[in-house]
């Protein structure tokens, strides 16, 4: 499917200015800040049941004492220490999370010097600070056409900064094509437990259905999709000449003509309900989310919802 975007001078290549990786450094300690409220959202929402009573931990292993259960018996240590000992266990009780990000070429589209690229690093950089408030495991995936990044869950200071670092850093990979399937099967077998998966992305790729629905069944899935105000009309501009960033197909379409920006705008929300009804009977919830839009408030809009239900 074709996803046309207005051609822009060096479209194709990267800037590190327009990457602007310097400024979400400097906003660092904002988003900390900012993601404190958010962390209470997390831990507080309709995710509670992967915050508390997972399962159970090996921790170690004690001296048996009167009323112990005999199946909990450490035969092999016992013989080696000629005493008896029993396994004891630990209730997990942390809120694992994952984050999936989309750095292909679609998300080079935006407005007012703010890419969907920049939009989601910020995203991706508040779910990250909530989690270290919280003490969560946190985990993620960057893809544009292949995998740029990957890492498991672990959590701290220096791990989530590690992060940080790779999400700041990140700039649009200019090889057409998208990873998003690969990137959900990678998140598949990353994650050992149960985890609550933020999907942040543009969706502008197709065949990627199934995945998703197999990473909804073992994990609590949440779709972030990055939109625009150009995803549903422009100004009149006369005759556009537009670039499809994954196939570099060319188009020129007509903004002055009421026919085709009523197309267009009917197509956009089109695509958009597809899309929902796709989510919803594949049990992952949904955030819908502009480049305009507060991306705190959102998030902290969809966990107090998730908290009511």
């Amino acid at each position: 499917m074709a996803w046309y975007i207005p051609i822009k001078k060096n479209i194709m290549k990267k800037n590190k200015d327009e990457i602007q990786y310097t400024s979400l450094q400097k906003k660092a300690m904002h988003l900390r800040l900012q993601s404190l409220s958010l962390s209470q959202g997390l831990k507080q929402g309709s995710f509670q049941s992967l915050y508390k009573s997972q399962g159970i931990e090996f921790s170690g292993v004690r001296e048996y004492l009167p009323g112990d259960d005999i199946r909990s018996i450490d035969w092999n240590v016992t013989a080696r220490m000629g005493r008896t000992f029993v396994k004891t266990y630990e209730e997990e009780r942390d809120l694992h999370v994952f984050i999936i990000l989309d750095a292909s070429l679609s998300m080079a589209t935006g407005a007012n010097g703010l890419s969907r690229l920049e939009k989601a690093k910020e995203v991706a950089s508040l779910l990250s600070f909530a989690c270290e408030h919280i003490s969560s495991p946190l985990g993620a995936v960057i893809f544009g056409a292949s995998i740029l990044f990957s890492c498991g869950q672990k959590s701290g200071k220096e791990h989530t900064m590690y992060l940080l670092s790779k999400i700041s850093k990140t700039g649009l990979d200019d090889t057409r094509g998208s990873a998003l399937t690969n990137a959900l099967r990678g998140a598949a077998n990353l994650l050992k437990r149960r985890s609550l998966v933020f999907v942040i992305s543009d969706f502008r790729v197709g065949d990627y259905e199934g995945d998703l629905s197999r990473l909804a069944l073992k994990h609590d899935l949440v779709a972030i999709r990055l939109s625009d105000e150009s995803d549903f009309h422009f100004p009149s501009m006369g005759s556009v000449p537009f670039v499809d960033p994954e196939s570099l197909e060319r188009q020129d379409f007509p903004l002055s003509s009421a026919s085709f920006k009523k197309a267009w705008r009917d197509y956009g929300m089109a695509h958009i309900e597809l899309w929902r009804q796709m989510c919803k009977k594949r049990g992952v919830k949904t955030i819908e989310m502009s480049l305009q839009d507060d991306s705190l408030l959102v998030l902290e809009r969809f966990f107090s919802v998730v908290r009511k239900k």
